[in-house]
């Protein structure tokens, strides 16, 4: 029987490596940048922030989602993820950029107005006006690339030995449209930048997203060499079509308190061990809550911990009160 562990990049044990290697891509997902391209580009990636560093160290998975960033690891698809509030569903992506050491997570949170342009790239085209039109501006200065910036997914799709990590946050949000067309670039590896492919000049430098980064970018054409790890969260304010459904894996983010002893390691890992076991029955009670239909978020439960069970000078009304305040129902679970 071939060991499990085999196969798996993502541990899940909050410990930062570089001891593992990307797997050959299916045969519908072929690299398309020579790997010498990747090389360079792929040092254009931030370093984690300290916020993205203290998630990875204390993000708590489980087996089933272990199992489904594998999955979208090797099969190089994206992970649509449904849950509840405060699930952790977006913090997952921190875990697996904090462990795999893919630098700070790009993310892109939607809007009713967000565009497929708005995720690859934004050309300030008022602003290159407004610059041709001053007394001293040279022809460089009004290069094209010096008003272009990757948009988080253009950025993430860059040339890259090892994949980079986006977070496109609530998709759910987007105009009907946009989730298919999102997959169709991811799908393909590839885009390109109209405002570039007709320069007579073919090579020219862009800003990466979130940055001062450049990258030269030849005839407009962007081409991937290691597909990025994405993952997408819904809160599940509408269905998507099946059509969309089929080119993602998609996970249910297990609720926490649905796993007593998951929430308590989640609460010992942001807290420390002895505040985990100070505030026993008050987990106890938030996980009975939940479990009696009530919305709750597990974030509402560290916040209530870290200061009803801190060292504050409070009356045990005013740590009551704060407790009931902090820890306030969401709504009901829909039966």
């Amino acid at each position: 029987m071939t060991d499990t562990a085999d196969w798996q990049i993502y541990l899940g044990d909050n410990k930062q490596r570089d001891d593992w290697a990307v797997t050959d891509p299916p045969p519908w997902r072929p690299r398309r940048a020579s790997p010498g391209l990747a090389a360079e580009a792929d040092k254009l990636r931030a370093p984690l922030s300290a916020s993205a560093m203290a998630k990875g160290r204390t993000y708590q998975s489980n087996p089933e989602i272990r199992r489904m960033v594998n999955a979208a690891l090797h099969l190089r698809r994206p992970l649509l993820i449904t849950g509840g509030p405060g699930t952790g569903k977006s913090s997952l992506i921190d875990s697996v950029a904090y462990e795999l050491r893919m630098g700070e997570p790009l993310r892109w949170p939607v809007t009713s107005r967000s565009t497929l342009r708005d995720a690859l790239y934004n050309y300030d085209a008022i602003g290159r006006v407004q610059r041709k039109g001053e007394d001293n501006a040279s022809d460089k200065d009004l290069d094209v690339g010096d008003f272009i910036e990757l948009g988080p997914l253009g950025t993430a799709m860059l040339p890259a030995l090892r994949p980079r990590a986006l977070l496109i946050d609530e998709i759910d949000k987007a105009d009907i449209d946009l989730p298919n067309d999102l997959l169709n670039v991811i799908e393909e590896g590839r885009y390109h930048i109209p405002e570039l492919s007709r320069l007579k000049n073919k090579e020219m430098c862009v800003r990466i997203f979130g940055g001062e980064d450049t990258v030269e970018i030849v005839a407009g054409q962007v081409e991937s060499h290691e597909f990025p790890f994405v993952v997408m969260t819904s809160n599940g304010e509408r269905d998507f079509p099946s059509p969309f459904l089929r080119r993602c894996l998609q996970m249910k983010m297990p609720d926490p308190c649905d796993d007593p002893v998951r929430l308590k390691a989640i609460v010992s890992a942001h807290l420390g061990k002895q505040k985990m076991n100070d505030a026993t029955k008050l987990i106890e009670s938030f996980v009975a809550r939940a479990k009696a239909g009530e919305v709750l978020a597990t974030d509402q439960l560290l916040n209530a911990i870290q200061l009803v069970k801190g060292a504050y000078a409070m009356t045990d009304v005013d740590r009551e009160k704060m407790l009931e305040s902090l820890t306030a129902g969401l709504g009901r679970k829909l039966a």
